[in-house]
């Protein structure tokens, strides 16, 4: 399209995010970790938390609030990246060329915003990164659409043969949407703000996305008082609920200590540590901390050997270990034992 049709706000975030996944990898010595640290292929979770990565202990306990917002630009890695851009390129474009501009930033930021909130109260021990509680937005204002305005997109009288493009339309949908959550099960990438953000987008989308007129086919004494009232009380109700809630849900995350979730079990929709028929030193990669834990180790001084290492556990905790079998001298394989003795110790 050409003029105010063209998919502004759409470039604007991609462009955005582009210049963060390139910052990302220079501010991470323009390396990407291991596989089993980061599958993805990106930098370190330190680097994504000095980038503004979403962190509920820094928000909460350091009023880092705007970190809600930041996370929403970063990525976990290149192919986190590449999948996010693909669908924001033909889910997003697609949405403001129909709606326009402002509809098509309320229904990715605020979705956004309240997937992050969501994450930051049921996963406060995770780092998470990543446009995709906006784009899952965006998702679920397009499903909004069709259900207001599945009797015409669906009907053999208007469309004829293009209905089958929008059954197209709801299985690529779809296929977003289980590749999404497959993402979501590994490090730094988070399923809480995946459904977050299309909960919100839904709602947000049933105020925003324009309900087709059906008066057309209706005769002037069918379209009653109850009929106009429930189509205009429809138009701002998904809104008004998203605010409230988001509202509600940062009072609660503030509110918090910013390390306690109020479901234990909720991290295993989230990151599984693959594969689950590997030995613990094989996995693929692994739902924690360690990878980046830090400790201080003493050498004997009649070996000169590694004999002692105080770990300084993830969760804050220092825990002394001796070490007892496989002594060396050797910094590097002492730094390869780490995430195991943290997964062992703390």
């Amino acid at each position: 399209g050409t003029g105010k049709n063209r998919p502004f706000f759409t470039i604007i975030i991609m462009s955005i995010c582009t210049g963060f996944m390139l910052a990302s990898i220079a501010v991470n010595g323009w390396t990407v970790e291991a596989f089993s640290v980061n599958p993805m292929i990106g930098p370190s979770a330190d680097t994504l938390v000095a980038l503004g990565a979403k962190e509920s202990l820094l928000i909460v306990k350091y009023g880092e609030v705007w970190r809600i917002l930041s996370a929403m630009v970063l990525h976990a890695g290149f192919v986190h990246f590449a999948l996010n851009m693909l669908a924001m390129w033909f889910v997003g474009s697609a949405i403001e060329k129909s709606h326009g501009f402002a509809s098509s930033m309320l229904l990715f930021i605020a979705p956004a915003i309240g997937g992050t909130i969501l994450s930051a109260i049921f996963l406060p021990e995770m780092i998470s990164v990543g446009a995709s509680g906006g784009i899952f937005g965006l998702i679920g204002a397009c499903v909004a659409d069709i259900c207001l305005n599945w009797g015409l997109l669906f009907n053999n009288f208007v469309n004829g043969d293009n209905k089958h493009k929008h059954t197209f339309v709801l299985f690529a949908l779809l296929l977003d949407v289980i590749v999404n959550s497959v993402i979501g099960l590994t490090p730094f990438v988070d399923n809480f703000t995946h459904l977050g953000g299309m909960i919100f987008g839904f709602l947000c989308g049933t105020s925003t996305m324009q309900r087709i007129s059906t008066d057309m086919f209706e005769s002037n004494s069918e379209i009653t008082w109850w009929s106009s009232t429930k189509k205009n009380t429809l138009r701002f109700i998904g809104i008004i609920i998203s605010l409230t809630a988001m509202c509600i849900s940062f009072f609660i995350l503030m509110r918090g200590d910013g390390m306690t979730t109020p479901c234990n079990a909720c991290k295993a929709i989230s990151c599984v540590t693959f594969p689950p028929w590997a030995s613990q030193d094989d996995k693929w990669w692994y739902c924690d901390d360690c990878g980046s834990v830090t400790a201080e180790a003493r050498i004997n001084p009649d070996t000169l050997l590694f004999d002692q290492v105080s770990l300084q556990c993830p969760t804050g905790d220092l825990h002394t270990m001796p070490i007892q079998d496989g002594m060396s001298s050797d910094k590097e394989w002492l730094e390869g034992k780490l995430p195991t003795w943290c997964r062992l110790h703390c």
